[in-house]
């Protein structure tokens, strides 16, 4: 073959190759679509929005559905939604942050910095309460309403009349009182109020122009409407399967523990700028803050069997494949940071109850095959073994 043929030849083959790579990458982006409309059809998510990083690079930014059912708004890229406990994350950052900037140590006691609090929490430890190990009594009541009707003062005083729930350390129980204490902190340690520490040192280092500080109250352009499947009917919350609007007020002391409203693709520039250590200068900071937390006897503690652990702010997902920093919020938004993989996924979504945590990792099933339930994604060791001698045989 002459050079001339082995040139041409060298160029389709190149083009040929472009070209798969192009119809295999919008095989997935197609793939998850029709996934995504059929999960929220079956469970009834009027509004999604879907941010994907692969490689570092922002490679899926997509809308689904409708912000507004009343008025038939359609969401969009400029769409935000409430992220609720997803806040935490973020406020992990800014102790890290804090830390970077030699303010204080995560291994503190918060007595070093507070002195407006009871003996028995003197020894708890920042970190301690980052993880919701610390012990502290809540200061929420059982249905979730915040103690002193949204006063801070009274509030205070409230909770800390209450008794410490268990020694600091010796279990997991998810907290919002540490979260309130972190914002003191913040606020004391930055010399500003943490909202606008985390403000101007996340969202505007981030270029995150949609994000901020809000709830049902505020007035925020292109903010989504908030559905649920619960109404309260004098006092007790029923659940007719029927969807009704749903309201959230968060109390400014508060928004440490729940508070931040974002869109996916702000949250996306998010995590792609502390990947990058925009955010965090040294490495040994994210591994610190993603570290699961350890409880005085070994084991690790967290909301369920997916999101079993929880470290400096973030929920994780601790298991021998395709380990998850996942925080959640609202049971409605999720996002799972994959670290192993390169690959995040973002899902939030208008409806509380949707809980997309559970089927992200089917997403991420698109881009990593051995993640698919069908080949045995979570199955144990032993069972994985089984199935593949099984299928080898022809069973």
């Amino acid at each position: 073959m002459n050079k001339p043929f082995r040139s041409i030849r060298i160029v389709f083959l190149l083009l040929a190759v472009s070209f798969s790579k192009q119809l295999t990458a919008q095989s997935i982006t197609d793939s998850i679509d029709v996934f995504i409309k059929g999960k929220m059809a079956q469970l009834n998510i009027p509004g999604l929005q879907l941010a994907i990083i692969r490689n570092g690079r922002l490679d899926k930014l997509e809308n689904y559905g409708f912000a507004s059912l009343e008025h038939q708004v359609a969401t969009s890229s400029e769409t935000t939604f409430s992220i609720n406990s997803m806040t935490k994350a973020f406020v992990g950052v800014a102790v890290m942050q804090l830390q970077e900037q030699g303010k204080l140590d995560v291994k503190d006691p918060i007595s070093k910095y507070m002195d407006d609090i009871p003996d028995e929490w003197k020894s708890i430890r920042i970190d301690q309460i980052l993880s919701n190990t610390s012990g502290l009594p809540n200061n929420i009541d059982e249905k979730e309403q915040v103690l002193g009707d949204g006063n801070e003062d009274r509030n205070w005083e409230m909770v800390k009349k209450l008794p410490i729930e268990f020694r600091p350390g010796e279990k997991f129980s998810y907290n919002q009182t540490g979260y309130y204490i972190i914002g003191k902190i913040i606020t004391k340690l930055s010399g500003q109020h943490f909202t606008k520490f985390i403000e101007e040192n996340q969202f505007k280092a981030c270029g995150m122009t949609s994000t901020r500080f809000g709830d049902s109250s505020d007035i925020i352009p292109n903010n989504s409407n908030s559905y649920s499947t619960l109404y309260n009917d004098d006092g007790k919350w029923i659940n007719d399967g029927k969807l009704h609007n749903s309201y959230a007020i968060f109390p400014l002391f508060f928004r440490t523990a729940t508070g931040i409203i974002s869109t996916s693709g702000d949250l996306a520039q998010w995590l792609m700028a502390l990947q990058s250590r925009k955010l965090l200068k040294n490495p040994s900071s994210i591994d610190q803050m993603f570290a699961t937390a350890r409880l005085n006897n070994g084991n690790i503690g967290g909301f369920n069997k997916l999101t079993n652990g929880y470290a400096l702010g973030w929920p994780t997902v601790v298991r021998e494949e395709h380990p998850a920093m996942a925080p959640v919020g609202g049971m409605r938004s999720a996002l799972f940071l994959y670290p192993q993989d390169d690959l995040s996924i973002i899902v939030l979504t208008n409806l509380q109850g949707s809980n997309p945590e559970w089927f992200i990792d089917e997403i991420a099933g698109f881009y990593i095959p051995d993640m698919k339930t069908k080949n045995g994604f979570g199955l144990s060791k032993n069972l994985k073994f089984l199935r593949q001698e099984l299928l080898k045989s022809g069973f």
